[in-house]
């Protein structure tokens, strides 16, 4: 079985600072660091006002950055060594596309909220799998963008940090063409070690939820089924549109109004009455699954856990094959629960796993694709960590 490990800070810091320098011929100014996420629990309902409990990876991604004197803006990877180049007038929506659109919105997002930004130098490298539904995109993102604000000499409190998250978001929505909700800009910037971050998209606050799984025997495995994930090829837009659709069949600003009766009684398309029942059922279940974790009642979570996959699966249709044999065969050789995570249509599924299972869950789900002839999966573990920040010589961050 392999799993990822995401590999240590300073480690990392090091390798981007070197590949900025040998593409710049320069060194690079500081270090961003900033982590993938995995959600717990609560898909799909961050743009529908909802509840969200996602939870920072380990996994993180690494963005070296140097300011420069005029306003030309190169931005490279391990990945694609050749920067991508233009100027600070050709960035922006409709402008920009590929990769390095959600590094260049960020720079294009800032200056639209009024910052005097130069032109920049940028070479990123990480450890967030990429089209897993780890958000990789966010972690690109908030990476670059606490580099960035430290650069030029603005707060990284959590004030400032709400500015680069709502940048953050308007890249990735307006830059890049992803029309997601902010969960995962959210969780990148504001999350707090050994816990996951309870987030209220009606009442705009997040706030953490202790975990402490080792002391429950537990652990998160999240499993990455290797079947491509994007959320620029329309499936990710349509389901949102079908949810402004019954919110608006409904008379209400969004689903985070609308109660399970009115679902069912007043909405008369059956495809869109699904996609609302999902919201509508999956919000209740966030709020419950937090309650349960308050209580260490890990069995309630567990079954949580699967009748939001049986709702992704059957009212939104975002899983897939590969998603959902993951799911079961987690759940048959162990889990005490499990479910896909994230956007849908590929990406990870999450399980619920006691500590001396772990090996054997991800073996169990390794045959499986084996047996289906699907690709080999990955896994990793899912481990509460901290927020984006900037990483110093000796790997620390500056919140450290």
């Amino acid at each position: 079985m392999t799993f990822v490990e995401p590999g240590a800070p300073g480690q990392l810091a090091a390798a981007v600072r070197e590949g900025f320098a040998a593409s710049y011929g320069a060194p690079a100014a500081v270090v961003g660091r900033a982590p993938g996420r995995v959600n717990l629990i609560g898909e799909h309902t961050d743009y529908n006002a909802g509840l969200v409990l996602p939870l920072a990876l380990p996994h993180a991604t690494y963005a070296a950055v140097a300011l420069r004197e005029d306003d030309r803006v190169r931005i490279g990877s391990r990945q694609k060594p050749q920067p991508w180049v233009a100027t600070l007038d050709t960035i922006g929506p409709g402008q920009t596309d590929g990769w390095a659109a959600y590094v260049a919105g960020v720079l294009w997002a800032l200056r639209e909220a009024g910052w005097q930004t130069p032109g920049v130098d940028v070479y990123v490298d990480g450890t967030v799998p990429l089209g897993a539904g780890l958000s990789s995109s966010a972690a690109l993102e908030c990476s670059f963008a606490v580099a960035l604000a430290t650069l030029l000499g603005k707060d990284l409190t959590q004030a400032g940090r709400r500015t680069l998250i709502e940048a953050c978001i308007r890249a990735e929505t307006e830059v890049a063409g992803a029309p997601t909700g902010g969960m995962d800009q959210t969780v990148s910037m504001l999350a707090e070690p050994n816990a996951a971050l309870l987030i209220d998209f009606d009442l705009q606050t997040a706030g953490p939820v202790a975990l402490r799984l080792p002391e429950h025997g537990l652990a998160v495995l999240v499993t990455d089924t290797r079947v491509s994930h994007a959320l620029t090829d329309g499936g990710y837009a349509a389901r949102r549109a079908d949810c402004e659709a019954a919110a608006a069949a409904l008379g209400v600003a969004s689903l985070r109004h609308a109660g399970i009766a009115e679902v069912e009684s007043q909405l008369t398309n059956d495809r869109v009455r699904r996609r609302a029942r999902h919201i509508v059922t999956e919000i209740d279940r966030v709020a419950e699954t937090v309650e349960a974790i308050r209580a260490g009642d890990w069995l309630s979570v567990g079954s949580l856990f699967l009748a939001s996959h049986v709702s992704m699966r059957d009212d939104f249709e975002i899983s897939c094959a590969e998603l959902d044999l993951a799911v079961e065969t987690a759940l048959g050789a162990g889990a005490i629960g499990a479910r896909m995570t994230g956007g849908g249509f590929g990406g990870s599924a999450i399980a619920l796993v006691p500590l001396d299972r772990i090996d054997g869950v991800a073996g169990a789900i390794d045959a499986a694709f084996i047996a289906a002839g699907f690709r080999p999966p990955n896994h990793l573990l899912g481990e509460p960590s901290a927020a984006a920040d900037v990483v110093t010589e000796n790997g620390l961050s500056r919140s450290s």
